[in-house]
């Protein structure tokens, strides 16, 4: 499941995600918000809170190879940030092995320090790291 959330500044995109990602998930709230971003131009920021994660249904992996073509496709020239906050191990291994191929710079971050994930979108991009 993927809610939106108070996004922790102006710009950003902010999503919780638990249990079993689902094809409506991309379909209706993730794409929507992605594609609006990229249709005017503005950087892509977004904040993942993953808590209680169970892996993707068989139609949101076919959905999320789908997306990553056809987004990455029209973002070439946006930059993209991406702050994932996470203490669930195999998430966190995921995310470190295959991040690469995300478009853009993917930052983990602990639970614990998601104040530092907010506080790095809300920069990024605008100063050298």
């Amino acid at each position: 499941m993927v809610t939106a959330i108070p996004a922790p500044g102006p710009g950003t995109l902010a999503f919780a995600i638990s249990g079993r990602l689902t094809r409506a998930d991309y379909q209706d709230v993730l794409l929507p918000a992605v594609r609006e971003k990229i249709t005017s131009g503005e950087q892509i920021r977004i904040l993942a809170v993953v808590e209680d994660f169970r892996g993707l249904e068989p139609g949101a992996l076919l959905e999320d190879l789908r997306a990553a073509a056809t987004l990455s496709a029209g973002q070439r020239a946006l930059a993209s940030y991406f702050a994932v906050v996470t203490d669930t191990d195999w998430v966190r291994r995921a995310i470190s092995l295959f991040g690469w191929i995300v478009p853009g710079e993917l930052r983990l971050f602990t639970t614990a320090r998601r104040a530092d994930a907010e506080a790095w979108l809300a920069t990024a991009g605008e100063r050298c790291d």
